[in-house]
């Protein structure tokens, strides 16, 4: 006898959440069986009375701040769930109502009708090394903050550094030698200075900690294998890896540009063909790494020796892909400036191509388990 299905919606927040159920036929009906606490426990106990002693459950709740813990016990249960993007559910346009009880019945109607399509849920080791890189991204942004606020301290009072490079040796001395009229302002400049070297041993310290921590994990290869193009280092390559995931859920490189969100908008309707700015829906963080990578790329083609060495006892598959890369987008960037087009917008359009030799390179890896 075939086991009676049930699906399950989940709206999950931090302290409640709110469960319907919705029966295995298309005609059956979607209800409302309550609000419990977040506590795993209480849910497991939920979930056995929805499934009574025959049934088999299915269920989903959307991504949100509490992360995979929920999936990851559930799946430990042998109780098939999925999590699903938020921005991908499908929505009335007239919708004026939005509560628990209506998201969580809308989850369960979709998951029976077949419309939700799963996310990719990391491993916890690989979600470890992603919460590192993603620690170090936080630490770049206060950096950046912290200078911009001193910048902005001292423009105010009249002071404003004209040499040639910021934050180089002479720019630190110039701001170590200041002498400010009145203590108060003097005192603002030193915890301005002290924030700013507060941050960047941040970042220092999150470096050390990615290049330890990277050599024991499953997916080191396929940092190694990055690291063979230019401008691709340790760091670089983790956050691309552990943003990216499996490679082998794309299976081609516009897949991984769309989740990247480095594709253009498009609004075309009929004979009529609208493009607009790249959608910046998808990963931001491995969004704003490919962007980062791809600066060098307007300068001649070289093999320099840190290359070299970070190639070293890589296959020469690789090395040819990565030479491969260097000419291509030195060709495409100069073709693109050369035409008026915007530096940010070729630095956007070179990340783009560069994505695709990054798909590349993962898919020749050899999968890891």
């Amino acid at each position: 006898m075939k086991p009676k299905q049930r699906y399950v919606g989940l709206d999950v927040h931090k302290d409640t959440i709110t469960i319907a159920v919705a029966e295995g036929s298309r005609q059956g009906e979607v209800r409302l069986y309550g609000q419990i606490s977040s506590d795993l426990r209480a849910l497991e106990k939920a979930l056995r009375k929805i499934r009574g002693e025959a049934g088999e459950l299915r269920v989903v709740y959307e991504a949100g701040p509490t992360g995979f813990v929920i999936h990851r016990r559930l799946t430990a249960l042998k109780i098939d769930c999925i999590v699903v993007a938020p921005s991908k559910l499908p929505a009335e346009k007239g919708l004026r109502q939005k509560t628990d009880r209506r998201d969580a019945e809308q989850l369960a109607r979709l998951h029976r009708a077949g419309e939700l399509t799963a996310i990719y849920i990391p491993d916890a080791a690989d979600e470890a090394i992603r919460d590192l890189t993603r620690a170090r991204s936080d630490a770049v942004h206060d950096l950046t903050r912290a200078r911009q606020r001193l910048k902005s301290f001292l423009l105010r009072q009249g002071y404003h550094y004209t040499g040639k490079a910021n934050w180089s040796e002479a720019h630190r001395r110039y701001l170590r030698e200041l002498e400010l009229p009145v203590t108060a302002l003097k005192s603002v400049l030193e915890e301005y200075l002290l924030a700013v070297d507060q941050a960047e041993g941040r970042i220092t310290r999150l470096d050390e900690l990615i290049a330890v921590q990277v050599l024991s994990w499953r997916m080191y290869p396929a940092v190694a294998a990055l690291m063979c193009f230019r401008g691709i280092k340790l760091t670089a390559a983790t956050v691309l890896v552990a943003e990216i995931g499996d490679i082998h859920r794309f299976r081609h490189p516009r897949h991984l540009m769309g989740f990247l969100g480095l594709v253009p908008r498009e609004a075309s309707s009929g004979e009529t063909r609208r493009l607009g700015g790249i959608t910046k829906s998808g990963n931001a963080h491995a969004r704003w790494m490919m962007i980062e990578v791809v600066q060098h790329a307007l300068l001649p083609p070289k093999v320099s020796t840190q290359l070299t060495e970070r190639q070293r006892d890589q296959p020469d598959r690789y090395k040819e892909l990565s030479w491969q890369v260097q000419t291509r987008l030195h060709k495409r960037g100069w073709h693109l400036l050369q035409r008026g087009v915007m530096k940010a917008k070729v630095s956007v359009a070179l990340a783009r191509e560069m994505t695709g030799f990054v798909w590349a390179m993962l898919r020749q890896v050899p999968k890891t388990t």
